[in-house]
């Protein structure tokens, strides 16, 4: 009896073992968390390079270290370390980018021509750039265009005069040069500011306003006559979004929707147009505004799964820290533990009220407000990050109404000049070398000073960004496969630490 018992129980034993391995393969995205069976490399033997931005320095993505793993040392509680453990992995990363904007391309083409060379290299090549692979577009105009323009002319409500005539000048031509510069490639999605006056309820494309319901189909095809129009000329786009900021009534182009309205236009319109339309294949992303109100209105319309069926992501940007300084990163992790099958992309992020002198003197919260984003944004589960436009002209423009904001390049069109900011090498630190298709894995610090993230690319290479806020050089430790190695990371940096199979 006793040996049947034990037979059992080993019986047992292993059914547990295997169902215990299959829910470590798999979370509820169906992405690996741990892979049993991956080939294991040694740390030890591993090339190492270290990269740095520093303030105040000469280091912009500089060469700067390799790290030598020893024998495991026990860091103190007094010290500063990172633990970084590759075999956990989540998330697989879709791109990095930023907006081509209108503005961005009427300040690139008043640039002389060796400059807009150096610009598109700079930002898309991988080898001698920064690697963009993500890239955003706007329908119709944006408060960083020239002026208020439509597709089609006022009052056709058929939209029998719809054409992208206007974009041909200059965002056509420019966005086609940057799928050029990043290899033929660029994963592009779109997002309105506002429908045609006539569709709304204010009949204005700015102020606010709300989209006329007999106009909600007309709308939805709008879309669709967009997507078929920019695809025409050779730019695939990829997804879209379905209201910038449709909470704000901005000065600019807006339009307001709740979370109840989005959710029916999409289940109603949006998603079935498309689909009629052979355009089903396009990756939807709902809210588009920012970290605050994330979780409520992804609740809502993913609660309904009339409307999440047609949903790909949930987008935010990072404004709402207008109320005391302070990111809301938890509402993202919420979204992601809630809605684990759905993806999160930050879609757009800027610094405001443009100030040459901020620029000057390396004033380090520009930049550091791109690194503490990411880092905490990836932590959380975001797959796709976005800046805003991805070049302005030397007063923070052009912009229809005075909203002069930052750009990591600026643009002199007076001079023909191109500044790079720190807020351009910062984001390089990830773009440049986290690939599409990377994997997040653990990277975890115990200091408050140091940030971390961590990815594994498709070619084996792992890479971890920190990045120092502080005011002093802070000596840390790097732990990965129980070796240890030292590193230092001068005042208010980030450092990318890439380790290739030698």
């Amino acid at each position: 009896m006793k040996t049947e018992i034990n037979i059992v129980m080993s019986k047992i034993s292993v059914v547990m073992l295997l169902v215990l391995l299959s829910s470590c393969l798999n979370n509820k995205k169906g992405e690996k968390i741990i892979e049993i069976n991956k080939p294991v490399f040694n740390v030890s033997n591993m090339k190492s390079q270290v990269f740095t931005t520093a303030h105040h320095t000469n280091l912009k993505l500089s060469l700067t270290d390799a790290l030598q793993f020893n024998e495991f040392e026990q860091p103190k509680e007094t010290d500063a370390s990172i633990i970084v453990d590759e075999s956990k992995q989540f998330q697989t990363l879709v791109g990095i980018g930023a907006a081509l904007t209108d503005a961005s391309a009427e300040t690139f083409y008043k640039l002389p021509k060796e400059n807009q060379e150096r610009f598109m290299e700079a930002y898309f090549n991988v080898d001698k750039g920064i690697g963009y692979s993500l890239a955003r577009t706007h329908i119709n105009s944006c408060d960083f265009s020239s002026e208020s323009y439509t597709y089609v002319d006022e009052g056709d409500t058929e939209l029998k005069t719809f054409n992208i005539e206007h974009d041909r000048k200059y965002r056509i031509p420019f966005t086609k040069k940057a799928i050029e510069a990043a290899g033929g490639k660029l994963t592009m999605f779109a997002s309105p500011w506002s429908p045609p006056a006539f569709m709304k309820t204010n009949n204005n494309m700015l102020q606010g306003g709300k989209l006329k319901p007999e106009f909600y189909q007309p709308w939805a095809n709008y879309y669709a006559k967009f997507i078929k129009a920019y695809e025409a000329e050779g730019i695939p786009i990829w997804g879209l979004t379905i209201q910038n900021e449709p909470m704000a009534v901005q000065r600019w182009e807006s339009c307001i929707y709740t979370a109840e309205e989005e959710r029916d236009f999409l289940k109603n319109y949006l998603g079935p147009t498309l689909k009629k339309e052979g355009l089903g294949d396009k990756n939807i992303i709902v809210w588009d505004h920012n970290r605050d109100l994330l979780f409520q209105r992804a609740s809502t319309i993913l609660n309904d799964p009339e409307a999440a069926k047609y949903v790909w992501g949930i987008g935010f940007h990072w404004y709402e820290d207008w109320k005391d300084g302070i990111p809301m990163f938890n509402n993202v992790r919420a979204v992601n533990e809630a809605y684990p099958d759905k993806n999160l992309i930050f879609t757009e992020g800027t610094n405001e009220n443009y100030n040459l002198e901020r620029i000057v003197n390396e004033d380090p919260k520009l930049a550091e407000r791109y690194g503490k984003s990411m880092i905490n944004d990836f932590n959380n589960g975001t797959v796709a990050w976005t800046d805003w436009n991805i070049l302005l002209d030397e007063t923070g423009g052009p912009n229809h109404v005075g909203n002069f904001c930052f750009s990591p390049v600026h643009g002199n069109t007076q001079t023909g000049a191109l500044t790079f900011t720190n807020s351009y090498y910062y984001m390089g630190h990830f773009s440049k070398f986290i690939r599409p298709g990377a994997k997040r894995i653990i990277s975890v610090s115990s200091s408050n000073d140091l940030i971390t993230t961590g990815f594994e690319n498709n070619d084996g290479s792992v890479i971890i960004v920190v990045m120092n806020q502080s005011d002093k050089e802070i000596s840390y430790s790097i732990t990965m496969q129980s070796k240890t190695a030292q590193l230092k990371a001068l005042p208010h940096s980030i450092q990318t630490i890439v380790l290739t199979n030698s």
